[in-house]
């Protein structure tokens, strides 16, 4: 086999979803009621989330921070992999959106986990930051408006512990962020968050070819 990331046609990744993918009865209904809404692609992907959930079990994950609710699929992936006392801050300015969250998060008896924020997410990073929460948190995902990246980024590096694991999505950006022809302000943001962290040494770094682009940075 070449070197290199495995094209996945629609036939294999139907494959790969149906050896691998253990979806939480809600989450699987959510997904489905998301699919024809008129923002659907802003939902993740349903390995996508699992990994999160990996991740978040792999490094017993307490304290999380996300950023980009949307109807709650990461959300919910996410407090589902959390122990019983873990917490996870979730920040959106949508309470159209996040309706539907709050509702499937009942649903699976995890709403009790999660603190949603309905405001603009710096503002609740920086509060964070002023009330002395700095290093108490495990892990944070951000899949919000991309012009903020660069800053979401800083903030979280701020409110990690070391070896905190920072996920961002959409860093591939269908391709988009490799073609130089493509000046669209989100492509740039993206382009300019991906040279941002390609040179942070207070980080370990790698990209994943997993959905739309996935970043891993862990905090040293």
């Amino acid at each position: 086999m070449a070197g290199k990331t495995l094209n996945l046609t629609d036939v294999l990744r139907d494959y790969l979803l149906a050896v691998s993918l253990r979806e939480h009865e809600c989450l699987r209904r959510l997904r489905a009621e998301t699919a024809s809404h008129p923002m659907a692609q802003m939902q993740i992907a349903p390995e996508q989330g699992q990994f999160l959930a990996f991740l978040l079990q792999a490094i017993s994950a307490r304290r999380v921070l996300e950023l980009g609710v949307f109807t709650g699929y990461s959300s919910l992936c996410m407090a589902l992999a959390l122990p019983p006392d873990g917490r996870l801050l979730a920040c959106d300015i949508s309470d159209e959106y996040t309706r539907v969250a709050r509702r499937y998060w009942r649903e699976a008896g995890v709403d009790d986990r999660i603190d949603l924020r309905l405001a603009p997410a710096l503002q609740t990073l920086d509060e964070l930051i002023r009330s002395g929460e700095s290093g108490t948190f495990d892990f944070m995902f951000i899949d919000a408006d991309k012009d903020g990246y660069v800053e979401y980024y800083e903030r979280g590096l701020q409110l990690l512990r070391a070896g905190g694991i920072i996920a961002v999505d959409n860093v591939l950006w269908s391709g988009r962020v490799a073609d130089p022809a493509d000046s669209k302000p989100d492509t740039v943001s993206i382009r300019r968050f991906n040279e941002h962290l390609h040179d942070d040494t207070r980080v370990h770094l790698s990209l994943l070819p997993l959905a739309d682009g996935l970043t891993l940075a862990l905090k040293l």
